[in-house]
């Protein structure tokens, strides 16, 4: 019996981010496609008699509450109550990846925990059960749990996995703020909250030639306005040398810029981190498919 297990949670990416509507009762309804990095957070488990949670890593002081009400303790909470028993574990979270920054972090690893717990207690759950437990702990975690792109509708709970037949290098670019979803929202209302039409297909999502012409993030400029840090990122990232699409994450301050090698990445990423040594910048390669 396996003691101890050492999950990812890869930072999430939004290639393209589109709000289709809202709802009734303030949810927006999108479209989007995620795509997910081989890094990320790193979620050490081990059989104990009870839950505990310690945050270890880069990004951990940046945690002041209490360890109770982390994603990570609730999403190993909430699977032992749905299977229905006592089962303890040790819990660090190494977090690698800044914090309300729109790469899914807390997200990531509440889905990692899932996963992870599901094997060290042998619970042998299948994901459409584990994805029932992940939707009742946020929108964007049912599809952290898969580490293959997924194409995203509603608020979050339809997920459609795909297969991307092209790869490409990424770079990741924090340039050191937090910035709040709704706090982006709010902006994004007050601008006109303009919504995007649904998209007829799921195609045409087979290069990065069609991804930078036919979709956005519709977040973008309402990001940009409560936050000039994000513009100055982007525009960093637009003026690299073989970029092919640079954009924001999620709500933001994440901006990510694609290349076609990871090499050409790992590259670009030392040239930024050299001119912006206070910004958080990790280089890596999109999964175009599952490796779980």
């Amino acid at each position: 019996m396996v003691d101890s297990i050492t999950v990812i949670a890869p930072a999430k990416v939004n290639l393209f981010l589109h709000i289709t509507g809202r709802r009734d009762d303030g949810y927006h309804l999108l479209e989007s496609l995620f795509a997910f990095t081989r890094q990320g957070d790193e979620i050490t488990l081990k059989v104990a008699p009870e839950l505990s949670l310690e945050i270890t890593g880069p990004f951990s002081s940046k945690f002041t509450g209490n360890a109770r009400d982390n994603l990570v303790f609730k999403a190993a909470l909430a699977l032992a109550q749905a299977a229905g028993i006592g089962a303890g574990a040790e819990i660090t979270l190494k977090k690698n990846l800044p914090i309300a920054a729109g790469i899914g972090g807390g997200s990531a690893d509440a889905a990692a925990t899932l996963r992870g717990l599901n094997e060290l207690w042998r619970l042998g759950l299948p994901f459409t059960e584990l994805e029932a437990i992940a939707y009742g702990l946020g929108a964007d975690v049912p599809a952290c749990l898969y580490d293959t792109p997924q194409f995203v509708e509603g608020v979050g709970e339809k997920l459609t996995p795909l297969t991307l037949s092209w790869q490409a290098g990424i770079v990741l670019v924090n340039p050191g703020v937090m910035l709040s979803t709704p706090a982006v929202f709010k902006a994004f209302k007050e601008a006109g909250s303009h919504f995007d039409a649904p998209l007829a297909c799921m195609e045409p999502w087979t290069s990065v030639l069609a991804l930078t012409e036919h979709s956005q993030n519709s977040l973008e400029r309402a990001a940009v306005s409560a936050c000039a840090e994000v513009d100055e990122a982007l525009q960093a990232l637009k003026g690299l040398e073989g970029v092919q699409l640079a954009r924001m994450s999620g709500s933001g301050a994440t901006c990510f810029a694609l290349f076609e090698t990871k090499g050409v990445a790992e590259h670009v990423a030392q040239a930024i981190k050299n001119k912006h040594p206070g910004w958080w910048v990790m280089a890596d390669e999109l999964l175009t498919e599952s490796t779980l």
